[in-house]
């Protein structure tokens, strides 16, 4: 077609300029796809680590003020602990899911003989738990004594920690040795148990230790096919009748919120690539402008000879395509090797790259990319295809 051999040879020729004018569009794709690919690949990596959590409800003492915690409170977060007259009543509202008594409390320790001392969680738990916690190991096995323990993965990394170690508890060991029979793997973010930084100890072991007969959570174990939301509402009916006892955090309700925050940052940055593409949209109609003004006179001449509006206007809609199919695939290529080399410095991973949504985030940038493109093209078009043919003749 005559027009769009026009319309290329009109880009040959101001070449500098049209390539100039694609630099804004590739810089705008590659500004709003980068971005999607990063909050996709954010979200999935929470959504990995999460998943696994998204069963539970986490039961605490109720810290906002006032005592009543079954064998009285101070009305302070240290101080209040759950009994165990709590815990049965959890356990009867729940069944037939699992509610686990935990222990916690952070104490200085040593690993080996020598060596300084460190500060870690640990934890107490009764061992016939420890498979509805889903406690996956790496090496050793599960804890079948007293003085036994499960350490986090990170934790046994960082202080050089094997199947058989001893960690003497206490600033001077005085609280007993544990040896360590397992090594748990990594689990990241949790609402149950934070593992990968803490020691699991049986809750004898902890019971004798510490001298305790009260808990510092329960963890409810939702049954596949159960509403959490549900549970959760059980727990607050039979613990908080008269007053606010408890707290019940809903795990599934926290992901949501968690997504749905992330899907606010990811559409947050992505609009704000979105300004580059209005400033190359803002370029392209400035070039499509001064395209139409040093043509006038040509102009003239084919609307003379019989060339029709619509003919003229196609002509400078498709340079402006071919300015934004070339820059918006352009930026889409290059977003992707952005998109790779963000991911890789932020997040330390590029296993989530290649996904229907970070493809989607693509070719919803190029798409946008040639539509600004085309929408910046019609207003030159429409007036070139409008010009006088008389006074587009006499245009010096």
């Amino acid at each position: 077609m005559i027009f769009w051999e026009i319309a290329k040879r009109n880009i040959r020729i101001h070449m500098l300029r049209s390539t100039l004018a694609m630099l804004g569009i590739v810089i705008g794709v590659v500004a709003i796809a980068s971005m999607g690919i990063l909050g996709n690949s954010l979200v999935a990596t929470v959504s990995e680590s999460l998943s696994s959590v998204g069963d539970s409800v986490t039961v605490s003492p109720y810290s906002g003020g006032g005592g009543g915690m079954g064998g009285g409170g101070s009305g302070t977060s240290v101080n209040l602990k759950l009994s165990d007259q709590n815990f049965q009543q959890i356990k009867r509202a729940v069944a037939p899911n699992v509610a686990i008594p935990v222990l916690s409390t952070s104490e200085r320790m040593k690993v080996g003989v020598g060596t300084d001392d460190i500060v870690a969680t640990i934890y107490g738990v009764d061992p016939q738990y420890i498979p509805d916690l889903k406690l996956v190991l790496t090496a050793g096995d599960y804890n079948n004594g007293n003085s036994g323990c499960l350490v986090g993965f990170t934790f046994a990394k960082d202080h050089n920690i094997k199947v058989g170690s001893r960690i003497s508890i206490g600033s001077d060991g005085e609280k007993g040795t544990l040896r360590v029979t397992g090594i748990i793997e990594e689990r990241g973010m949790s609402f149950d148990l934070s593992t990968d930084n803490a020691i699991v100890a049986t809750q004898d072991w902890f019971d004798n230790t510490y001298n305790r007969n009260d808990y510092d959570q329960i963890i409810v174990k939702v049954k596949e096919g159960q509403d959490t939301a549900d549970v959760k509402t059980l727990i607050e009916k039979q613990l908080n009748k008269r007053e606010k006892i408890v707290s019940v955090m809903d795990s599934k309700a926290t992901l949501a919120t968690i997504y749905s925050t992330f899907g606010t940052v990811t559409t947050f940055v992505t609009a704000i690539g979105g300004i580059s593409m209005v400033v190359a949209g803002v370029s392209i109609f400035n070039i499509m402008m001064m395209s139409v003004s040093e043509r006038i006179k040509e102009i003239g001449i084919m609307r003379s000879i019989g060339t029709q509006k619509k003919e003229v206007m196609s002509m400078f809609i498709y340079e402006a395509a071919i300015l934004g199919v070339i820059g918006s695939i352009a930026g889409g290529i290059l977003s992707i090797v952005a998109g790779y080399l963000i991911s890789a410095l932020m997040l330390g991973s590029t296993k989530y790259l290649i996904t229907m949504a970070n493809a989607l985030s693509v070719g919803e940038g190029i798409c946008f990319g040639i539509v600004v493109c085309l929408a910046c093209g019609i207003y030159p078009a429409w007036q070139a295809a409008n010009l006088n043919p008389i006074d587009a003749l006499r245009h010096e």
